[in-house]
């Protein structure tokens, strides 16, 4: 991904992606997002993109595990985070949803992880310290609440799945207010050309529409027009 795209997929909202892919495919039917309300941290933030760095946690029950065990994979999972492709956003599943209670994210995870050079946070889990945490970096997650429970790491690398959608590490996600999709890699290239062919195709239905009265014959023209352009 070449830095133009990127900053074009960051100035665009995720329907605006998601509408986008199934002009580049052709067709209807694109899938790879989550299916579920999520909550953003910053919601008048833009959108996060990068490739994705998965973890898996919990909170609910203390590990079993001998202590060193945890406090090494802790740390290997820093370590995850902090290596790897950029741009790059945290993937991190919670294995205790739909009963999760452990806010992994907040004023201290969310600063550490920006400094990591990371675009933010995509989760199923809990978050909190709103208000308290660093600006530009968004965290879209599952839930708020207060308490940090027993979280800890399970497992760094993983495939996980957020709220229906299964992220691969090293997937290419888009995600802000409204939720999160992979981007497939083989649309990648067509991907700037059917932002800018959706865009126009809107265009001619705002235009139309946005401040006026429009008849249903005039809207029949408009609409006829509006189709054609999107293909």
């Amino acid at each position: 991904m070449d830095a133009a795209l990127h900053k074009l997929l960051t100035e665009v909202d995720t329907p605006t992606v998601c509408n986008a892919i199934e002009v580049a495919q052709g067709k209807r039917g694109f899938n790879a997002f989550t299916r579920q309300t999520m909550i953003a941290s910053h919601p008048d933030a833009r959108a996060m993109v990068g490739f994705a760095r998965t973890a898996r946690i919990q909170a609910v029950e203390p590990p079993t595990e001998a202590p060193e065990v945890i406090k090494a994979r802790r740390m290997a999972y820093y370590r995850h985070m902090a290596t790897g492709p950029r741009p790059a956003v945290a993937v991190v599943q919670d294995l205790d949803v739909p009963n999760a209670i452990g806010a992994y994210w907040g004023e201290i995870n969310t600063n550490i992880h920006k400094s990591f050079g990371l675009a933010g946070t995509l989760t199923d889990g809990v978050m909190r310290d709103l208000g308290d945490m660093p600006d530009g970096y968004p965290v879209v997650a599952g839930s708020i609440g207060p308490s940090h429970g027993f979280v800890h790491v399970v497992d760094i690398a993983a495939p996980v799945e957020i709220f229906g959608l299964t992220v691969t590490d090293g997937d290419l996600v888009h995600a802000d207010r409204h939720g999160a999709l992979v981007i497939p890699p083989d649309v990648i290239p067509d991907l700037a050309g059917a932002i800018a062919t959706l865009m126009r195709s809107e265009r001619i239905i705002f235009d139309a529409v946005k401040g006026k009265r429009l008849s249903f014959e005039d809207f029949e023209d408009v609409w006829a027009a509006f189709e054609a352009a999107r293909t």
